[in-house]
């Protein structure tokens, strides 16, 4: 089996190059912070399985980067990331932007335990971790930004986190080619724009979908 080791230069470069190509502005302490988090993905993934990924190169691409492409984009300081699974986008999110705040929200004990040691580990304060799943977990303060990657299809995202929503809020909702799924999203709901990514060195197809409740139906 070939050994993955995390050469920090090459990928800080990787990193530093993707980023400018994507117009994001990273500085060097963030950057350092991205690759720790790489650093203990790695570590924590020969345990937990916690991506099919295993070369730090790829992780900058498909992992880093990708959720980094829909900073342009996307605002809000209230941030829930559903399925949160690794970390992704929300780890990522909570590092690139220390002014949100980011709950993770995931069912697995496993997956969860890893966030909440890589929050305390990158000593992130705005990075909440939570335990449960998505139809039990409540907040009295609603989110104004949820996002999902490869969480769940569009309209079954829009309805499992329908309660969580602000009455001001957006949906942020990372795909591949969404076409299909556009039409089965909730009547109260309606799709705002759909922009087609490119992320540095990630050869597929890959969307952003920002969608919000409709005014009339707003609570």
């Amino acid at each position: 089996m070939q050994k993955h080791t995390v050469d920090r230069n090459a990928l800080s470069a990787i990193l530093t190059s993707g980023t400018g190509r994507l117009g994001i502005d990273v500085n060097r302490e963030t950057r350092e912070r991205l690759i720790s988090y790489l650093d203990l993905l790695q570590k924590w993934n020969k345990v937990y399985n916690l991506t099919a990924i295993r070369d730090p190169e790829q992780m900058v691409s498909h992992h880093l980067l990708d959720s980094l492409a829909i900073l342009p984009h996307v605002d809000g300081k209230r941030w829930l990331d559903v399925g949160s699974g690794a970390g992704l986008p929300g780890m990522v999110l909570a590092i690139a932007r220390p002014d949100w705040h980011v709950t993770l929200l995931d069912s697995n004990s496993k997956k969860t335990g890893f966030l909440q040691q890589a929050a305390i580990e990158l000593e992130l304060g705005n990075a909440e971790v939570r335990c449960a799943r998505v139809e039990d977990f409540n907040v009295e303060q609603k989110y104004d930004r949820i996002v999902s990657r490869a969480f769940a299809e569009l309209g079954d995202f829009l309805s499992v986190t329908r309660h969580l929503i602000a009455a001001d809020g957006k949906w942020i909702a990372m795909k591949g080619l969404p076409e299909r799924e556009l039409s089965g999203i909730p009547d109260d709901s309606l799709v705002e724009k759909v922009i087609a990514l490119d992320v540095p060195d990630l050869h597929a197809a890959r969307s952003l979908v920002i969608a919000r409740l409709r005014k009339d139906k707003a609570v």
